[in-house]
């Protein structure tokens, strides 16, 4: 049941949140947007600060004005999300978020459940998009003739972000590069060939991955690689047990040419260890900011592609793909765009009552998928549906 004196309570003003504010600006519901420096918010959004209050993120205040059924948005760093999350719990307020579903959140699920209260993850661009498109062709194929559990299946979610114009570090940085750089230990885990495969860095895991945005037009090379853990999505999106998975992999995408231009870091970053190696990695995050952050008014790239190709003896007898291809533009950097619509998509589904209660990601019902994708288009974020074998 839509309720519209409820109040969405945004945290976080940075450049990644300003295309999902000012579209539920536009909606029937009092905003708040909390960011720790109010000035820098008020800059951002001064061309609707009449539909908009902007405070000052005091964690007493906030909680002070939260009410029960209000949506509370946490688009602060991760490690806050469980933070914002308790205070939901508290005040019987639902939860935001587009980040990944950290274990100490999953926890969450039967308080949220018994409070009748949504907490909603994994609703940006990667978290997120990925997640609607993979929905989408799981139904796709178990809808087709074609579908067999014994099939050879192979699966691909790539996801990345880079300057439209390419410079020679073949990449920028929106916002601080240490995330980048931790990203760069972390280990990774998929299926390849049939089998579980583990690296600990990209660079053990990189291949070439050929695009193909339009059944026009010719395919584009980017380098890859797994991330995270790719396994439990599995699940995630819907393959049966009995299906014959030959691969399965989530993973980055990065401009050809990546790995030489990054080849010095990789190697400095391959030594460090302990305190002193985190140190010495927020210096070399500095260094990069200084040097390759986004100049002002200046477009990014963002590529997603997700793809499931079937085959039997070897053959392809059914291999469809999502592919999304965005720049920046007048209404902001695509990666702020993709990440925050698709936030404020979300925010309205919770509103409406149209999100199932506990812990969750993004929806996989089909109907909720086509809707989410419908209203990213009529936003101007449009995804292109390739079938392979036409």
């Amino acid at each position: 049941m839509t309720t519209a004196n409820h109040t969405i309570h945004w945290l976080g003003a940075g450049l990644s949140s300003i295309p999902g504010i000012k579209h539920l600006a536009n909606g029937s519901h009092k905003l708040i947007v909390w960011n720790r420096t109010l000035a820098k918010a008020e800059e951002l959004l001064s061309d609707i600060s009449a539909k908009v209050d902007i405070q000052t993120l005091d964690w007493h205040e906030l909680k002070a004005r939260v009410k029960a059924g209000d949506v509370v948005v946490s688009m602060l760093p991760a490690t806050m999300h469980l933070e914002v999350a308790q205070l939901c719990l508290e005040q019987n307020a639902h939860f935001v978020s587009s980040s990944y579903i950290a274990p100490q959140m999953a926890e969450l699920d039967a308080q949220a459940k018994a409070q009748n209260l949504c907490f909603v993850n994994e609703v940006g661009l990667d978290p997120g998009i990925d997640h609607l498109l993979a929905h989408a062709l799981v139904a796709n194929y178990q809808q087709s003739a074609q579908f067999d559990p014994s099939h050879g299946h192979y699966f691909r979610s790539y996801c990345g972000g880079f300057p439209k114009q390419a410079n020679d570090f073949k990449y920028k940085f929106s916002w601080s590069p240490l995330g980048v750089l931790k990203a760069l230990r972390s280990p990774a885990q998929w299926v390849a060939n049939g089998q579980q495969c583990q690296s600990t860095a990209p660079w053990d895991a990189l291949s070439e991955y050929h695009a193909k945005f339009s059944a026009e037009q010719d395919s584009e090379m980017f380098q890859a690689y797994p991330n995270r853990d790719s396994v439990p999505f599995m699940s995630q999106y819907h393959f049966g047990r009995d299906w014959n998975v030959q691969e399965f992999v989530r993973g980055t995408l990065r401009l050809a040419g990546w790995s030489d231009a990054w080849q010095s870091i990789f190697d400095e970053v391959a030594t460090l260890e302990g305190e002193a190696g985190d140190k010495r990695l927020a210096q070399i995050s500095q260094q990069l900011e200084h040097k390759y952050s986004y100049a002002q008014g200046e477009a990014d790239r963002v590529v997603l592609c997700v793809e499931l190709q079937v085959n039997q003896d070897d053959k392809p007898v059914w291999h469809q793909s999502y592919q999304l291809d965005a720049y920046g533009n007048e209404n902001g950097h695509a990666m702020g765009r993709l990440v925050s619509l698709t936030v404020s998509i979300a925010v309205n589904a919770v509103l409406a009552g149209d999100i199932d209660t506990g812990v969750s990601a993004a929806p996989h019902q089909p109907n909720k998928v086509h809707s989410w994708l419908d209203q990213l288009a009529q936003l101007g974020e449009t995804v292109n549906h390739i079938n392979h074998l036409a």
